[in-house]
């Protein structure tokens, strides 16, 4: 017998209890094991559901997320707390305010008080706080509450920019730090501008300065998607990141998560030049709008898939059909895309196209992926096709009518440049009126920078101008306020001074559309950002809404000529012209006027000036105004100018290493920018031939208001001074600087009496103090040098060498020094800003600093000019000459304004002065007010040079 036969042994044996237990309980598990994968069997035969898996819930969650709305929570306004509060932070209550809440339309002002604590506003107009439960007095005593009496003073909304690329193309610009485009493909809608953006942007508490307190960062603009935008605060933060300045996050960053039922708007600067159907991707990639605009359809149809998988699958999902459903279906790159398509991202077209090329793509891209645009930008020529606009995706247009209902959403918002156009072939046809125009046709305007294109700092600068050209008041201040916000999908805490909105807001110093209006104090999350501002006294009338002119015949002639109206002047027809009504009058030379004789004359016309002047006529300098219709058009310009230092001069241009080359010889007369700067009062311009390197040329002067270069008075003087550039600029292998120095010294000492050639003889001539020569140079480093130079070549020739510097960024610096080597100075621009390297050390001015840049040298005995870059910014320098005035607290007078775009340039830039004594000098005639105020309008030229009376 085996050890264990006696188990199958007949005769009764009793097991332990336990061994039977083990037994029974393995015989179940098996018949378990067995049912089930029977049942499973079973089930997959007859229950196609499958197997809910074990992260169904959180795939169930994912599935309702996809169809939750963006936008606040329902009970965001019951918060005590902005998320962004900074604790230490207290209470202020401003006093005595005169309030533009933005409310009824941007309509509302109230008088009364503004307290602001835990970063909100918690109360507008007549604040008790009491109701808080806050003892005033007590809280002043000990120190827990700011009061601040603003006597009066203007408070609005935080000024909003929708569109900059502050951080991401960053000032000073450096090669390091230009993180607004990729050069990767056309369509890259994974890129956000939050990771590029530099928090140490110069630029910051600039704009900061000028009142804004929140921009939209958007990705570069030479792609068809250029990426994803984000919306920040500008004020530092103690944690100094990036994600720190984010106003609402999207999509957990930093950690942040949102109620359930609610998620942020999201940002994004989809179409960039219909957004890249224009000329930006044609220039980069080599597209035509055919190839961007399939690119882009392209990309959309990607994410439409994407999104229909997503659906199907959540449809399923929710079926409990789980059998062989897999991974929810997503794409990183795209998800962007598909979050459009379900409404949730705010879809910017930067849309620089001409009209008839809007036609077709805007409302044709949304309707066939049906997804609503936030905005239009940049959109020079929308104002000619207005009702193109309202075909978008979400509105019901009845094409008879031309007109739109609110559909699932509202036509797109227009974003704008108040003036600044004709850069571009697509940017051609941009009127000042469009703003106007637009708003007349239904649709919302907003103004913004696309910083550094124009310095932000002065975006309420641009609500300003198209207050003057015909937008109502409380539109052109909801234009940088309310409408921003709302476009961005934050008019739930930004855009209004409400209870419960962000304390973002702005104390100005005279009315926020008055000329030259500067912030007293700019609030950001409640807390003060300017730390000592310096505040200017200006006139109690600069308190009052400015009364502007009516341009109503100017901005039907835009339509009707699709916005080319004729500008050519046309002399009056009258033999005598009255002009009555004079407030005053500034010439530049003496004067005699008789009234005899005219009640004789039958061809007397009268004109009323209403309380207008008449002021001498305005100077341009340092635009290629007259040499340059279309900037990024080489065709409608002089082209490349040759530099001895970069390259080879051609032998048949002229004999020497170098060649004199005049501006004359390039003249265009008649140009757009050029007849728009003549209607605004600037009748003469002195020109440079456009160069990016040493050796710039000579310049000539001409008429603004000629038709042609042979016409009377054309051509003022056909040399005027020899310009050339010593700084790093944007040449590439530009030579150094002390190799620029050294062939300036070389010109104007190594030159012998006898030289024939044209270059020499004009440096000749400057060594001799026969000429200026006219130095761009920012630098003071620079600077310090050529005064050196300066002092060096007079030394050794015993002649007085005129020098003018042109840009003087950092001239500054070198006041005394500048003013004792008797260097005349223009400032180009009038404002300074930090653009590059050499330019960083700005006197910025009211409110960050006392001084003025003009102020100080005037007050130095310094001759000072101001100048513009741009051609579309000529029109705009008898603002420029007054908002110098303003900014230095009566230290400027209006005389020494005009002189600063007058007889100023024309002394340091070589013109003949004795055209001003002799009676020659044109004449601007202003209906309303003065040439340097907002209530004026330029309506006419005396031109006694080109023998013509100009009425406009």
């Amino acid at each position: 017998m085996t050890k264990w036969s006696h188990i199958f042994n007949s005769t009764s044996i009793t097991p332990p209890r336990n061994f039977r237990a083990k037994v029974i309980l393995i015989l179940t598990l098996v018949a378990g094991l067995q049912v089930y994968f029977i049942g499973d069997s079973f089930r997959s035969l007859f229950h196609p559901l499958g197997q809910r898996p074990l992260h169904a819930e959180q795939v169930l969650a994912r599935c309702a997320s996809l169809k939750i709305s963006a936008g606040p929570s329902a009970s965001f306004h019951d918060r005590t707390q902005s998320d962004r509060f900074v604790r230490g932070t207290k209470p202020t209550l401003l006093h005595n305010a005169r309030i533009w809440t933005g409310e009824n339309n941007g309509t509302q002002v109230l008088g009364g008080d503004i307290f602001i604590d835990q970063g909100i506003i918690r109360g507008v107009g007549n604040v008790n706080l009491s109701a808080f439960g806050l003892e005033f007095d007590a809280m002043v005593a000990r120190g827990e509450l700011d009061v601040v009496d603003v006597r009066g003073a203007w408070v609005t909304p935080g000024i909003i920019d929708p569109h900059s690329h502050l951080g991401d193309a960053s000032s000073p610009a450096l090669s390091g730090a230009v993180d607004n485009n990729s050069w990767k493909g056309t369509i890259q809608p994974w890129l956000r501008s939050l990771d590029g953006l530099n928090t140490h942007d110069d630029s910051y508490a600039l704009s900061i300065a000028g009142g804004v307190t929140t921009a939209i960062v958007l990705p570069g603009s030479i792609n068809a998607i250029g990426g994803q935008a984000f919306t920040i605060k500008l004020r530092k933060t103690t944690e100094r990141s990036p994600t720190s300045m984010l106003l609402e996050p999207s999509h957990d960053i930093n950690n942040t998560h949102h109620d359930s039922g609610h998620v942020p708007w999201r940002q994004m600067n989809l179409i960039v030049v219909l957004g890249a159907l224009g000329e930006n991707p044609s220039r980069i990639y080599g597209d035509t709008r055919m190839d961007t605009f399939w690119a882009l359809r392209q990309a959309y149809d990607k994410a439409r898939r994407i999104k229909e998988q997503q659906d199907a699958y959540c449809s399923a999902a929710l079926a409990g059909r789980w059998s062989n459903l897999g991974e929810f279906p997503e794409d990183l790159q795209w998800e962007a895309l598909v979050d459009i398509l379900r409404g949730r991202v705010k879809a910017w077209l930067i849309a620089e196209l001409p009209g008839w090329s809007l036609m077709t793509p805007v409302p044709q891209l949304s309707n066939e992926f049906k997804f609503p645009i936030a905005a239009v930008h940049h959109a020079h020529e929308a104002y000619l096709v207005p009702d193109v606009l309202k075909r978008a995706y979400g509105m019901e247009y009845n094409p008879t009518e031309k007109c739109s209902s609110h559909g699932t959403g509202h036509p797109p918002a227009v974003a704008i440049f108040a003036t600044f156009a004709r850069y571009k072939r697509e940017a051609y046809r941009g009127s000042e009126f469009a703003a106007r125009i637009l708003s007349e046709n239904g649709l919302e305007v907003v103004v913004k920078s696309d910083h550094p294109v124009l310095n932000s700092r002065y975006l309420i600068y641009e609500a300003q101008q198209v207050h003057y050209y015909g937008l109502p008041a409380n539109l052109a201040l909801a234009a940088v306020t309310t409408l921003p916000a709302q476009v961005l999908g934050l008019e739930h805490r930004i855009g209004y001074l409400k209870e419960g909105w962000d304390a973002d807001l702005v104390v100005w110093d005279s009315h926020p559309l008055a000329l030259g209006a500067t912030p007293a104090q700019v609030f950001i999350d409640g807390i003060p950002q300017l730390h000592v501002p310096h505040v200017v006294s200006k006139p109690e009338t600069f308190q009052e809404l400015p009364k502007v002119p009516n341009f109503d015949r100017e901005a039907e002639a835009a339509i009707a000529f699709e916005g080319l109206p004729p500008l050519l002047p046309e002399a009056a027809s009258s033999d005598t012209i009255l002009f009555t009504g004079v407030s005053n009058v500034v010439i530049p030379h003496p004067a005699t006027c008789s009234l005899e004789g005219l009640a004789d004359s039958e061809q007397v016309r009268v004109v009323d000036l209403q309380g207008g002047a008449i002021s001498p006529g305005l100077v341009t300098y340092g635009s290629p105004l007259g040499l340059q219709e279309i900037q990024f058009e080489p065709s409608t310009g002089d082209g490349f100018l040759f530099d001895s230092l970069a390259s080879q001069v051609p032998k048949l241009v002229g004999s020497g290493d170098h060649s004199t080359v005049r501006a004359i010889d390039a003249l265009q007369f008649a140009g757009r920018d050029t007849l728009l700067a003549y209607h605004a009062g600037v009748t003469k311009a002195i020109v440079a031939p456009v160069h990016d390197g040493f050796f710039g040329g000579l310049s000539a002067s001409f008429s603004t208001g000629a038709t042609h270069k042979l016409a009377d008075g054309a051509v003022i003087q056909e040399i005027t001074a020899l310009h050339v550039s010593v700084g790093h600029f944007s040449l590439t292998g530009r030579p150094s600087i002390s190799t620029q120095i050294a062939a300036l010294r070389n010109l104007l000492l190594a030159l012998p009496d006898d030289v024939t050639v044209e270059s020499q003889i004009s440096f000749r001539d400057v060594a001799r103090g026969l000429i200026p020569i006219v130095i761009e140079a920012h630098s003071a480093d620079v600077i310090a040098t050529l005064i050196l130079l300066k002092k060096e070549v007079e030394e050794k020739t015993g002649a007085i060498i005129h020098m003018t510097i042109t840009g003087a960024t950092e001239a500054h610096l070198l006041v005394k020094e500048i003013a004792m080597a008797d260097i005349g100075i223009i400032f180009k621009p009038s404002r300074p800003f930090p653009t590059t390297w050499e330019r960083r050390r700005v006197l910025p001015g009211p409110p960050l600093s006392k001084e003025t840049e003009i102020a100080l040298f005037l007050g130095h005995n310094v001759t000072v000019g101001i100048g513009v870059d741009e051609a579309s910014s000529a029109r705009n320098t008898r603002f420029d000459a007054g908002w110098a005035a303003l900014e230095a607290g009566g230290r400027i007078s209006k005389t020494q304004a005009l002189a600063l775009a007058s007889t100023n340039l024309e002394k340091l830039l070589g013109c003949d002065t004795r055209e001003a004594s002799s009676g020659s000098s044109d004449l601007v005639v202003t209906q309303g007010g003065d040439l340097l105020s907002f209530e004026s309008k330029v309506i006419g030229v005396i031109s006694p040079r080109r023998r013509s009376v100009d009425l406009f």
